[in-house]
């Protein structure tokens, strides 16, 4: 027997009686946890001055320019989602990015944002060399 489907409102395409719904989907909500750490910009630079390689706290506190308890925050939150890992050595914590796909997606997202703004320029030029527009008279 195949599942009912029901139109939803609003909408043409035919649901499923049974289907889980996108908000409580595990596949989405564990998709949604691994970019929600991301979404924060002091959470991408430290990823990407992780991207070479591991850093102390206290170097990645000097170049984020951030007080102790800020910087604390924002390695917890990237490390409870496991992007990140961390080690002590002597009176020293270390972190790097536990898996080297997430330089490469920031590269990615990179490449993205390089290519709208690119994009965004070009349509910038057209515009300054459209002739101004003359006004009509009343």
């Amino acid at each position: 027997m195949s599942p009912r489907r029901q139109p939803s409102a609003g909408s043409t395409a035919p649901v499923e009686a049974d289907a889980v719904h996108v908000r409580s989907d595990p596949v989405y909500v564990v998709k949604a946890q691994l970019f929600r750490p991301l979404g924060h910009p002091v959470r991408i630079r430290i990823l990407e001055l992780l991207s070479d390689g591991e850093r102390t706290v206290g170097d990645l506190q000097a170049q984020l320019q951030l007080d102790s308890s800020g910087t604390s925050q924002h390695l917890a939150a990237l490390r409870q989602q496991g992007v990140l890992e961390s080690r002590r050595a002597g009176t020293s914590v270390y972190y790097r990015i536990r898996d080297p796909r997430v330089s490469q997606l920031l590269a990615v997202a990179r490449q993205i944002l390089t290519s709208a703004l690119t994009d965004s320029h070009e349509l910038l030029g057209h515009l300054a060399d459209e002739p101004p527009a003359r006004r009509r008279r009343r």
